[in-house]
């Protein structure tokens, strides 16, 4: 059995900095992107800057709408949320040149939810070998850019 490592999400899991039931109800609601790193909004969704990344570049994508489940959104939803997923895939496709990707959902506290109440797809860029020896013995990910500079190459990507 392999393990991935995520030292660097201590705060989080530790329950130091955990996140509100409304985390994403104001990150939509808020007019001031910069702050939150959202990418992208759409009719139904947004696209946010992931802020305990597992990997650089990890971005969510949430509809605005809260729902616990896929089977909750309407179809015009659902389309619209995969459709961002695909434009947040491309873009970090031409800005980080991975070579691969990770996309899910966690459902429900037992899916290891975060927010329980609203869903979201994990968009994780992956590149080959990035599971490096500092990460494997040094307790310690390298992360090769910081948020602001990661936002600011996607935000163009996306216009």
């Amino acid at each position: 059995m392999e393990h991935l490592w995520a030292p660097w999400r201590n705060r989080y899991v530790t329950g130091e900095e955990k996140p509100s039931e409304d985390l994403f109800r104001k990150i939509a609601d808020s007019s001031d992107d910069a702050a939150h790193h959202v990418l992208a909004r759409t009719k139904a969704s947004f696209a946010v800057l992931n802020r305990y990344p597992y990997n650089l570049g990890h971005v969510l994508v949430c509809p605005y709408r809260e729902v616990d489940d896929l089977s909750s959104l309407s179809a015009q939803e659902s389309a619209d949320l995969w459709t961002l997923v695909n434009r947040i895939v491309a873009a970090l496709k031409k800005t980080l040149n991975p070579d691969g990707f990770n996309l899910g959902i966690n459902l429900g506290t037992a899916g290891g939810a975060g927010v329980p109440k609203h869903l979201h797809v994990h968009v994780v860029p992956r590149w080959t070998n990035d599971s490096n020896f500092l990460t494997t013995i040094g307790a310690t990910r390298i992360h090769p850019g910081d948020l602001p500079t990661v936002y600011a190459t996607l935000l163009q990507a996306l216009s």
